[in-house]
């Protein structure tokens, strides 16, 4: 099991990883910062609307219905509309948060990986000494 963690933390482009964690990061914070500045449905609107008016005149030369009931279905239409974009919005708003947030932990996570490969390094060198020394202690004591 150690040799597959020893291969799989071989294989990891540590330093490709640790380049790209701040561009990560702030490309979390930019989709953040713009999801979070976005009216909830302001911009729907003027689309809806216009929809809506095409709605209407189509309605209107095909229906029997009086003009009255045609313009409150379709407000009832552009309501719901509204209303699932509105949530929809906020489901972004959500998902972005989660992405800056992941991100976020994604840069602590490089960071503190790369304080234990150094300590691995290091405590690596230390064995390999100990080693060294050990082995010529040995050799010495059986020589003599």
């Amino acid at each position: 099991m150690v040799v597959t963690w020893v291969s799989l933390l071989k294989t990891v482009p540590w330093t490709d990883v640790i380049a790209n964690a701040p561009a990560i990061t702030d490309g979390a914070r930019k989709l953040w910062n713009t999801v979070a500045r976005k009216p909830t449905a302001g911009g729907v609107g003027g689309a809806a609307e216009a929809s809506a008016k095409d709605a209407t005149a189509a309605a209107a030369a095909t229906s029997a219905a009086p003009h009255h009931e045609v313009i409150l279905q379709l407000q009832a239409r552009l309501d719901a509309v509204n209303a699932t974009v509105a949530d929809l919005q906020g489901q972004m708003l959500a998902s972005s948060e989660l992405i800056k947030a992941l991100a976020d932990q994604n840069t602590e996570l490089i960071a503190r990986v790369e304080v234990h490969r150094r300590r691995l390094l290091w405590l690596s060198g230390a064995v390999a000494m100990t080693a060294a020394v050990v082995a010529g202690h040995l050799i010495l004591a059986y020589l003599a």
